[in-house]
Formats: structure tokens, sequence, C-alpha cells
């Protein structure tokens, strides 16, 4: 629940450096469309003496249960060592670096994913090695970064959209021009994102364009709109909306649907009639792992769904996983709107897709947005 959704931007200078380290590391060239650089799986020992195998995993703070590595070393013979990332980029920058990073298994956001497996540093997914990717939605086996989840697992998914103060607004908001011309009584009282992809959502949607458009033309015109939208701000905000919604600074915020503090009198979330993203934070496996039977063991640990669960009832994000979703208190689930979407919901969202060299396009668009007064 403390884990911000901003933790998920990779600046794309830092991308195309460290991709393109990694891609002569590997001695191939970066595929677009989520395609394996060096797509040759290991044989692995279905087998396996778990026991004999050591793990070291990266995730976000407060993103798994803090007794996981107990939890594993009591149920799968596994030493696992946790460590944390704070960011997206953190994590790409340590597995780009050209060298092993010593990790078996890392938790990065899908279109990172992608970009990892075009660079051939992910190990494909063994489906006989995972028997509980049965718990899965169908849904989350259709996600465009990577269909049929052949290199990420999908741990946590849901959009983004508008939370609001119901109190303190005339009409509750419906479209993304709400947010980018507000009303009266909300100018200077409304936040949104100033992560690349996140800046550029509201204003693509509103005119109708795809979230992952690489268009010229289109990134022209969702500038023109971000810069009129600038002048009615309060602030950019990726990680205090919340707070300004409930000390009311602010009555109306982007902001992604897990992170919205609905749990609060007369604060609601909706996603605009234009639509939204569908973002996904997955679980990968380095192909430089040593302990490739144990990270599969783990991953379809987690997926069990007294443990998956546990990601929904705390973080309060919806979990791709029917079983573990099933098992989630309903006073929870009716007090939280996030977790009332359902897959069917979350997949009218256009899933987040690594853009390759062309994700220069929405950090210079970030940085004029920025810098103009």
């Amino acid at each position: 629940m403390s884990r911000a959704r901003y933790h998920r931007r990779l600046p794309a200078a830092l991308m195309a450096t460290g991709l393109a380290l990694a891609v002569a590391a590997c001695g191939g060239e970066a595929a677009d469309g989520g395609q394996a650089a060096t797509a040759t799986a290991a044989q692995l020992d279905p087998n396996a003496d778990l026991a004999k195998q050591k793990l070291t995993i990266s995730i976000w703070e407060d993103y798994s249960p803090e007794d996981l590595p107990q939890k594993v070393k009591a149920k799968l013979g596994t030493e696992m060592t946790r460590t944390l990332h704070a960011t997206n980029e953190e994590i790409m920058a340590k597995l780009t670096a050209g060298a092993d990073s010593g990790l078996d298994v890392a938790f990065v956001s899908g279109q990172y994913a992608q970009a990892l497996n075009g660079a051939g540093l992910l190990e494909p997914i063994h489906p006989e090695l995972i028997p509980n990717l049965a718990n899965l939605y169908p849904e989350a086996k259709q996600l465009s970064y990577d269909k049929g989840n052949k290199y990420s697992v999908p741990y946590t998914w849901g959009t983004t959209g508008i939370c609001y103060r119901s109190d303190l607004v005339k009409k509750p908001p419906t479209s993304w021009n709400d947010l980018l011309d507000p009303p009266a009584e909300a100018k200077k009282k409304v936040t949104m994102m100033t992560t690349e992809r996140w800046l550029a959502l509201p204003a693509l949607k509103s005119l109708g364009y795809s979230v992952n458009t690489v268009n010229d033309e289109e990134i022209g015109k969702a500038r023109e709109l971000l810069l009129k939208a600038k002048q009615n701000l309060l602030a950019y905000d990726d990680t205090t909306f919340g707070k300004k919604l409930t000390d009311g600074q602010a009555v109306m915020v982007e902001a992604w649907d897990g992170w919205c503090p609905t749990a609060e009198k007369n604060i609601k979330f909706v996603v605009p009639k234009e639509g939204s993203d569908l973002w996904v934070d997955t679980m990968v496996i380095l192909k430089s792992s040593k302990n490739k039977e144990a990270a599969h063991a783990l991953i379809n640990y987690i997926l069990d769904p007294e443990i998956h669960g546990w990601a929904a009832a705390n973080i309060l994000y919806n979990v791709p996983n029917k079983a573990a979703m099933d098992q989630v208190d309903p006073k929870l689930k009716s007090s939280t709107p996030a977790l009332q979407m359902t897959p069917a919901d979350l997949l009218q969202g256009e899933s987040l897709r690594d853009l390759g060299e062309d994700s220069t396009k929405y950090t210079r668009l970030a940085t004029e947005v920025a810098a103009q007064q």
C-alpha cells in the first residue's frame, strides 16, 4: 500500500544506454516487439534438489510478505535473499550494466520486462515448472508486451484514472478533459503526474491517440494540450497526491487506481470515458541465473493463492490470480474500488509497451513541458 507507482519509470536515455551495453554483452542485437535476442532456453531439471540452490531476488519495498524468505525456506528448502530496489530505473541500471547482476529473479514493470527480453537477458518461462500458472486469469495471458507469458509472469496489474473529492467538486469528473481543463472550483487544485508516459497519458487519451504512439504530430498535439493544462495545475505530483486530496489542497488528481485513498470519506476514483492504460508489474528470471529451477519454484509458490492474495490485501492492487482474488475479504473489496475491477475491465486499458529508441520522444516531451514557464 505504501509503494508509489512512480517507481516504475525509466528515463529513455538510461534505457537506451543500458540496453546497448546489455546487447553488446550478449553478442546479439536488440529486437522489437519483445522478441528475445537470444531465445535459447536452458535445459532444466524438474527433479533438481532445490535445497542445493540459493536465490537472490530484487523487489520493491513492501511489495511482498516480510517473512517471504522464511516461508520459501520452509516450503522449498531454498535459501533466499531479498534485495530491494526503489525504482525501475535502479533495477534496470543494475541488470543492464553488462556484468552478472547476481540476481535470479527481478520484479519489473511490463514494458521493462519487454526491453530486458529484447536484449536477451531473460530466461524463457518453463510452464511445466510453474503449475500454478493455472491460477491466473485467462486475460493475464493476453498482455500485449508478452502474450502467453513467454518470459514474464504478472504479479499485480491496474490502471490510471482520476481520483477526486466528491464533496469539493460540483460535478464528478468523467473525462480526461475535466483534469486538463478543470472547472472554476478546481483550477489550481489539480495535480498530474510528471513521469514521462503518465504525464502524456491524459492528453493522448483525450485526443483519441494510443498511449504507445510514436507519431510526432500526435505527440506534438499532446504537448500543446499539456502546456495549456499546466496553467491550471497545483503541481505535478507522483507521490503525495493522495495526501493533497485528504487535506483539501487538491480536489482532483491523476492517480494509479490502488494508490487513490478511497478508504477516506468523499474520495472517489474514476476511469475517464476516453479510456486509460493497463500497467502490469511482473516477475522475470535472469538468463544469467545459476538457480533457474529454484527461480521457477519461487514464482510457482508466489502464485499460491495465500501468498499472492497477500499483495491484494496489503498493497490494494489487483493481482491477476483468480484463486487469490476469490479469497480477498469481501469487506475489503467493497471498500476498495481498485479491487472491484474485473480482468475484463482492466483489459479495456491499453498496455504500456517498450518503445525502444522512440522513448526519447517522451523524454523530450516531459522536458519541454517541465521547462515551460
